[in-house]
């Protein structure tokens, strides 16, 4: 087969409309230079879009993929997968999406270990309608659907994919684009399922926790000397009882995929099975 060459302009037709000094600007290059960091041709990956800021990539990325409704992207990349387990499939989501609407669908993703790398921008807002409180923000906050202040606890991302069985669980700070596209190439590596939470500046809507709010509160994992094969150490990392974010790899373990286990799967990709005619007949004839 001739190998295909793209120029950049065919990779990365547009160019993005976020705010300016938006953190998705840093994440849309982490990607890119992740992706090329896995060494896997452009027609095996395939990239789940939900809606939001982060949505807005599926115009900026020319990557097989597809843009989904709100907290859908989950399920739609694991249709995906199962269809053809070849592909490395990765999705780029917001932190209301994937921790709000999506909530359920992100813990059973994480119990089946399914094979997907979750891509979190976390602003701890609904930004793209125009700064509202999501599951991340802290309690007390004012926003433009918490004017009193937000009277309930924010979701812990983190927290919950350390217990609920995710195998690879790290979290990244935008900006730092080499440190981001590092963990995403090792992200999208990993077999089974992958959560990477980004911490991202909005410095529209939440201008509190800006570069410097954030650069001032974090560690990181490895300086800590921290064990990522350890599920407790990572607990304690998390669960600190100081105003510390850590970033790095959390966790990682090696466990069979979902794919791998299910004995239509565990051969070939579903994609590859051939189509038989099938004889109902007999099965018709129970019911009658």
């Amino acid at each position: 087969m001739q190998e295909l060459v793209q120029t950049k302009k065919e990779v990365y037709p547009y160019n993005p409309t976020w705010c300016p000094g938006c953190g998705d600007f840093a994440i849309w290059a982490s990607i890119k230079k992740g992706i090329e960091g896995t060494g896997s041709p452009r027609e095996k990956i395939a990239i789940f879009y939900d809606v939001g800021c982060s949505g807005d990539m599926a115009d900026f990325l020319a990557y097989w993929g597809f843009h989904t409704l709100h907290g859908r992207a989950l399920p739609t990349a694991v249709g995906a997968k199962l269809a053809n387990h070849d592909l490395k499939v990765v999705i780029v989501i917001g932190d209301g999406g994937c921790y709000g609407e999506g909530g359920t669908h992100f813990l059973n993703l994480m119990r089946g270990n399914h094979d997907i790398t979750v891509i979190v921008h976390n602003n701890h807002r609904y930004s793209l309608t125009t700064g509202q409180m999501s599951p991340t923000t802290d309690k007390g906050t004012k926003t433009k659907s918490t004017p009193e202040g937000s009277v309930e606890e924010p979701l812990n991302p983190i927290a919950i994919s350390l217990t609920n069985h995710a195998s690879f669980v790290a979290r990244e700070f935008a900006p730092d684009i080499p440190r981001l596209a590092q963990r995403i190439t090792e992200g999208i590596g990993h077999i089974g399922f992958s959560i990477i939470d980004v911490l991202q500046p909005c410095p529209v809507f939440n201008p509190v926790q800006n570069h410097e709010w954030y650069r001032q509160r974090m560690v990181k994992l490895e300086e800590l000397g921290h064990n990522p094969n350890d599920r407790k150490a990572a607990w304690n990392q998390v669960m600190r009882d100081d105003d510390k974010l850590p970033i790095g790899l959390f966790f990682q373990e090696s466990k069979p995929a979902y794919h791998e286990q299910v004995s239509e799967l565990s051969q070939s990709p579903l994609v590859n099975h051939s189509i038989e005619t099938v004889n109902l007949s007999a099965l018709i004839k129970e019911f009658e």
